[in-house]
């Protein structure tokens, strides 16, 4: 039987897929994978339930906010570009011995 919460993380996720049509399953479920890890410190393997749910909250909410072209809020006060899943987007500098 399907609980309450797993009925609200397929549908959140429903919405995510129509968000990103272009986006094959296999590859949201990596990325779902990506976040959960970035987010909460677990692979998608072992996320519970409702951290799933905020992940899936969290992914939509950053979709409807590209889509309807506001910028993207940082993640970490510290100004460093990041991307959707929580990386650093900026080009680090060689070590000196490697210049």
């Amino acid at each position: 039987m399907t609980s309450d919460i797993q009925r609200e993380a397929l549908a959140v996720l429903a919405q995510v897929c129509a968000l990103s049509p272009d986006v094959r399953l296999g590859q949201l479920f990596a990325h779902l994978g990506f976040l959960g890890e970035a987010h909460v410190g677990k692979g998608l393997g072992y996320i519970e339930d409702d951290e799933l749910i905020a992940v899936l909250y969290r992914h939509r909410a950053e979709l409807l906010a590209r889509s309807q072209g506001e910028p993207n809020q940082p993640l970490q006060p510290t100004g460093a570009a990041m991307s959707v899943s929580g990386s650093s987007t900026q080009v680090q500098a060689a070590p000196a011995a490697e210049r």
